[in-house]
């Protein structure tokens, strides 16, 4: 594998770790969101990942044929939970049914602060890589000095 295929790899992963993150960021802002434009209440949001085959350009395809199987990751979905609301018994609030119950969102802060600490981990990997592809990059050029 080339430099620069080790960077659009790692670049990859840090670009979709970044649309997880701004994801989680908005499920936790939103979690006492009782009404939204499309109405009711505030719905989860996930995103799905998936590895598809690193693009090449044709003289690279010529070149090398030992990286078929790399893979970089993009995001395919953002999926919208589907689950019922957590009903809460508050018949003063502006948002209560008939019964006295609002509906927020069902979102779980300790997952979503766990889910946000592995992408987060996953993002500070992904420059990690980067920078190590870039400083061997840097010692090649040193070495033809």
């Amino acid at each position: 594998m080339d430099f620069m295929t080790a960077m659009r790899v790692s670049s990859s992963g840090m670009t979709a770790q970044r649309t997880r993150m701004n994801t989680i960021s908005s499920n936790i802002a939103n979690v006492h969101t009782t009404q939204t434009p499309e109405g009711g209440p505030y719905r989860r949001k996930d995103v799905i990942l998936d590895a598809i085959p690193e693009q090449k350009n044709f003289g690279e395809i010529l070149i090398d044929k030992a990286d078929r199987n790399l893979h970089r990751v993009q995001v395919t979905d953002i999926h919208v939970d589907t689950k019922a609301p957590l009903l809460k018994y508050e018949p003063e609030h502006p948002d209560a049914n008939e019964d006295g119950y609002v509906a927020y969102p069902n979102i779980n802060m300790m997952e979503e602060m766990a889910n946000m600490i592995q992408a987060t981990r996953s993002y500070e990997a992904n420059i990690s890589a980067f920078n190590a592809s870039k400083n061997m990059a840097l010692d090649a050029i040193d070495i033809g000095r």
